[in-house]
């Protein structure tokens, strides 16, 4: 489908007056021909690899930005989830492989580079526990590298152990970094169905599947949304408030699929996917919780915000398949506390809860995500919250992800604040009822009679 310059002359209103962006242009890179027995090669090759193949992503997103007048936030770059390459070498230690990644992200000028990840849904192999016992070291570490896990899906069902080296890996990763508000939880996410073109960070891999390079492109537009809905009267009835989000939806994945073609096309790396998803930023207006409330809801969290997020979520996923063939990612509505106004306001005023957010998961785009919690959580309890996450995951065939902050030396009526696009979380109570037995059982949790699909 051609696209029109009266779709871009909309779309240039639309970021003048409505704060819309694409959000990230991601680059993924396969590392698999980076593998080696010696680990200082292994780095050699990774940051050579990484530096050549995105050499000129930063400048083409640059370019795209002043010839269409469409702010592009973040340039990115994935890679193959280290563990698989890892497996070569037989060091314990890999954090020298997180610094190579970093300093290559710092010659490219990325923001953040994601992959120094492990995928162990149903095995944890050796490889793959070097790599997660080197994750704590690796973020405290670097200033760009992101890490994740994918300790559970619908086929395999949950690794519990996987689970627990999860939480201790959060908690590791928080108390390194304490002077430095635990900044390093908040570049490790653990996912259930984790998915293999996500453009956006901390959870975004280069998969196994994809081809040696590729542009993944996340737009944003919570602003768009919401100015769009605010022009409906109170007496529209659901099916026009679904009506209008499918419609604008469709407008703001059409600067995505423009700048998704373009960057594709001039870097002469094959064309991913669109991640349609609503992301929204820390300033005023940038708000998915705004948009619930527009719909209807008094406060974020109060009663109908589930319904709320459902409709809007599909919605959002019907506009947008219409608008490119290549709609991937996570693709719906990101649900972030310390990245949405609307959401931190929400929780400042007792409305929006942990166990709110958990059941707004099942609907939304991901999951818990940037949620800070107090620095003396039990490792007991975060991997209670995984695992929970994690069957709804499982459970319902969807993607869902823990990106949870415990604030080391913080508690209740204290936050953490990152500025800039991480924002500021307040810190959030948690139940302190996990018990000491669940987490420490280990073995696994069986894939659901719903996996059997052949």
């Amino acid at each position: 489908m051609a696209i029109t310059p009266q779709e871009i002359a909309e779309t240039r209103g639309m970021v003048a007056e409505q704060n819309l962006d694409i959000r990230t242009i991601t680059m993924g890179i396969s590392l698999m021909g980076c593998a080696d027995e010696n680990l200082d090669r292994m780095c050699t090759k990774v940051y050579d690899h990484v530096t050549s193949t995105a050499e000129n992503l930063v400048q083409t997103a640059e370019g795209l930005e002043r010839e269409y007048g469409i702010p592009i936030v973040n340039k990115r770059v994935s890679v193959t989830p280290v563990a698989k390459i890892a497996a070569c070498c037989k060091d314990e230690d890999l954090t020298p492989i997180a610094h190579a990644l970093d300093r290559a992200a710092e010659t490219l000028g990325i923001d953040y580079l994601g992959g120094f990840s492990a995928v162990v849904q149903k095995g944890i192999g050796d490889a793959d526990r070097r790599l997660i016992q080197s994750i704590p070291e690796a973020l405290a570490g670097t200033s760009r590298v992101c890490s994740s896990m994918n300790v559970a899906s619908l086929r395999a069902g949950i690794n519990m152990d996987a689970v627990l080296m999860a939480a201790h890996t959060i908690i590791d990763s928080a108390k390194l970094t304490a002077d430095h508000e635990s900044v390093g939880a908040s570049k490790f996410v653990c996912f259930a169905n984790m998915v293999e073109d996500s453009p956006f960070m901390a959870g975004a891999v280069h998969g196994g599947g994809e081809a040696d390079a590729v542009i993944n492109v996340g737009v944003s537009g919570p602003g768009v949304m919401a100015a769009a809905l605010e022009k409906l009267p109170d007496t529209a009835s659901m099916m026009e408030v679904a009506e209008k989000i499918k419609q604008t939806a469709f407008k703001i994945t059409r600067a995505g699929e423009l700048m998704s073609r373009e960057a594709s096309r001039r870097l002469g790396v094959e064309k991913g996917i669109v991640d349609l998803s609503l992301a929204p930023t820390p300033a005023v207006g940038d708000s998915v919780a705004r948009i619930l409330e527009i719909i209807g809801v008094g406060t974020c969290g109060g009663p109908g915000t589930t319904c709320a997020l459902a409709m809007l979520n599909d919605a959002v996923k019907k506009g947008g398949v219409m608008a490119s063939s290549s709609v991937g990612g996570l693709s719906g509505a990101f649900i972030p506390v310390s990245e949405d106004a609307g959401m931190i306001a929400a929780v400042e005023a007792g409305a929006l809860s942990l166990e709110k957010l958990e059941a707004m998961t099942c609907v939304c785009s991901v999951g818990l995500d940037m949620i800070a919690v107090p620095g003396d959580t039990s490792v007991e309890t975060i991997a209670g919250i995984i695992a929970d996450e994690m069957a709804i995951g499982v459970i319902n065939n969807k993607t869902t992800a823990v990106r949870i902050i415990p604030a080391i030396g913080k508690g209740l009526g204290e936050c953490v604040d990152y500025g800039g696009l991480f924002g500021r979380a307040p810190i959030m109570p948690v139940n302190p009822n996990a018990g000491t037995v669940l987490a420490h059982r280990g073995g696994r949790f069986p894939a659901p009679l719903n996996s059997l699909k052949n």
